[in-house]
């Protein structure tokens, strides 16, 4: 059983993506310290933090629903990755890299959903 968020494995890749997206961001251009650089660390930190959130409530119904929102941050974050990407921002390596984090979790908060669905409480 577990007793803390952080002993769940999808919590865990969820932090090293968030560490993995701001190393990324580190060398993204100045003038978008407010535009993709915040956007882009704000949905990777949302991952975590609504895992923590969700394992940290009274019951399954609601544990679910945070994860659903740590799956929506998840593509919000494979979205802006494609972008810059696109726009050829940060270095095309550690893009990969955090593109692979993310394709992992988002498997992890599947599988993890389909675990809960037919708890109760």
């Amino acid at each position: 059983m577990v007793q803390s968020f952080r002993d769940l494995l999808v919590w865990q890749r969820s932090m090293q993506l968030t560490v993995a997206i701001y190393r990324l961001t580190q060398n993204f251009p100045r003038d978008e310290v407010y535009g993709l650089t915040s956007q882009i660390r704000r949905s990777a930190v949302s991952i975590p933090s609504n895992i923590a959130e969700g394992q940290g409530r009274l019951n399954t119904g609601e544990f679910r629903q945070f994860l659903g929102v740590a799956r929506g941050s998840n593509c919000e974050l494979q979205t802006q990755l494609e972008i810059a990407r696109a726009i050829q921002f940060g270095d095309i390596k550690q893009i990969d890299e955090a593109e692979g984090l993310s394709h992992e979790v988002g498997k992890m908060l599947f599988a993890l959903l389909e675990s809960l669905k037919n708890t109760d409480h």
